[in-house]
């Protein structure tokens, strides 16, 4: 029986061993290399963002008097200085652009309709002819009833001289009394008669001027209701004028803020309004508030206003959406922050104030008026203290804190200012100098990781911080 049965043979052992050094080895090199890499992050990390510096090992490494257990990496923070200035008591409401005037020009006599002398979107002044009817039975109208006149005053002017016989003859006493009050009241009569002719006449004259549509209003006509040719009756409408300079935006507001807003009105107070796109993004117009409305709205607790706008630009559309922003007050000498410096938390509001040793401490504000990004601190905050507007969620009361500035010296107030941009020529990631602070000024791999700069720019390299193993 063989005792070697079972057991490898020299050869085969030997055979082995290079296989296992080669595993050995590669186990070797990536747990190196992992540890290098998050040493050189950490160094990276703290020589651009102010932390402590050092390689594992040296005077200053980790286990150092810089890098021991006890130290904490300073967070980079955007930052804002609590400012003292003015800010406006701005009331903000959904409104409704709405002509100064609608109209719609209609026939006001039957007739076929010739010819309508208007384009389509076309500006048309006060007065200016829009269409016209056929005119020729109202001339021969006119011309009946001008001729009717003209005979009552003929048959007027013998009945007065007959008048002025009878009045000599009974003088005489050559005629009757009675024979002079017929003829009086024969004059009289055709005295009323002319007057109806007279009222005839302006009448066909009116008529006759109808054929002709002219614009009531000055403003832009839309599209026309009805083609030349057609036959149009006393009403049938023509076409739609709106008046669009000036133009009004019907809005509402909160009856909260009703009471602030007469007391204004009440002053003489000639308040501003703005009309802004419904995104909120572009300003549309400027203008001024022209009327309350008489009643709240119980439905909805609010009270509707109406602003006034030149539009000389026209840049105000009938039934247009606008956001309006009306300006009721104007505070000085308030104390004011970004809105991104504000928190919330159990208590209330509160900010993270930076004191003079980069440390942060919580505070709690109480806040007042809001316009647009600034908001009104009424306690709680002095001018001139700095609060951290972005990169709040990693700190806590006492956290140390670092601020990184811009090329050209200014605090970042957000640590988006002071990220790498795209390159346009490469996958990677480069900096540019006028959006750089002084963190993170090298650049990204394709990972997202930080990579390190070249010479003193970052101060990553090894010789800067006390390299790894120094």
């Amino acid at each position: 029986m063989n005792t070697s049965q079972g057991k490898p043979s020299p050869p085969a052992r030997r055979r082995r061993w290079p296989l296992v050094v080669l595993i050995v080895a590669v186990a070797g090199t990536l747990a190196w290399g992992g540890h290098w890499l998050a040493s050189d992050t950490a160094t990276a990390q703290a020589s651009r963002f102010g932390g402590p510096r050092g390689g594992h090992g040296g005077p200053s490494g980790h286990g150092g008097p810089a890098g021991g257990p006890g130290a904490r990496m300073a967070t980079p923070v955007g930052a804002a200085v609590a400012e003292r200035g003015d800010i406006h008591v701005v009331l903000n409401g959904l409104g409704t652009v709405t002509p100064l005037r609608t109209v719609t020009v209609s026939a006001q006599v039957a007739g076929q309709l010739q010819a309508v002398e208007f384009r389509e979107g076309q500006r048309v002044a006060q007065g200016e002819v829009l269409a016209q009817i056929d005119p020729r039975s109202y001339q021969a109208a006119l011309a009946q009833a001008q001729g009717n006149l003209a005979r009552d005053q003929a048959q007027l002017a013998n009945a007065r001289l007959d008048l002025a016989r009878y009045q000599t003859l009974f003088k005489q006493d050559s005629t009757s009394r009675q024979q002079l009050d017929t003829q009086t009241a024969l004059v009289r009569q055709y005295e009323g008669a002319i007057e109806a002719d007279k009222g005839a006449v302006d009448v066909a004259q009116v008529n006759l001027g109808y054929t002709k549509i002219a614009a009531p209003v000055a403003g832009r006509v839309g599209l026309r209701q009805v083609d030349p040719g057609n036959n149009v009756g006393s009403g049938s409408a023509i076409a739609v004028i709106t008046q669009e300079q000036p133009i009004d935006v019907l809005f509402t507001i909160p009856e909260d803020d009703l009471p602030a807003l007469r007391g204004k009105l009440h002053a003489g107070a000639t308040l501003a309004v703005e009309a802004w796109d419904r995104a909120g993004q572009q300003h549309l117009a400027s203008g001024t508030l022209a009327s309350l409305d008489n009643q709240i709205d119980t439905s909805t607790g609010t009270v509707k206003v109406k602003a006034r706008f030149a539009n000389a630009d026209e840049a105000l559309f009938p039934n247009q959406f606008v956001n309006v922003r009306l300006m009721l007050d104007t505070l000085h000498d308030a104390t004011i922050i970004p809105a991104s410096a504000l928190q919330r938390g159990a208590s209330g509001l509160f900010v993270y104030v930076i004191g003079a040793d980069d440390t942060v401490a919580v505070r709690t504000v109480k806040t007042g008026t809001t316009e647009g990004e600034r908001v009104q601190v009424i306690s709680g905050l002095q001018p001139g203290e700095r609060v951290v507007t972005d990169g709040s969620d990693r700190l806590r009361d006492g956290s140390p804190v670092s601020v990184p500035r811009l090329a050209n010296g200014a605090v970042a107030s957000s640590l988006a200012d002071t990220l790498p941009s795209p390159a346009s020529d490469s996958g990677g990631w480069k900096g540019h100098g006028s959006r750089r602070g002084e963190w993170g000024s090298g650049s990204r791999d394709g990972g997202g990781r930080h990579r390190r700069g070249s010479g003193a720019s970052d101060g990553g390299s090894p010789a800067a911080g006390g390299g790894h193993g120094g």
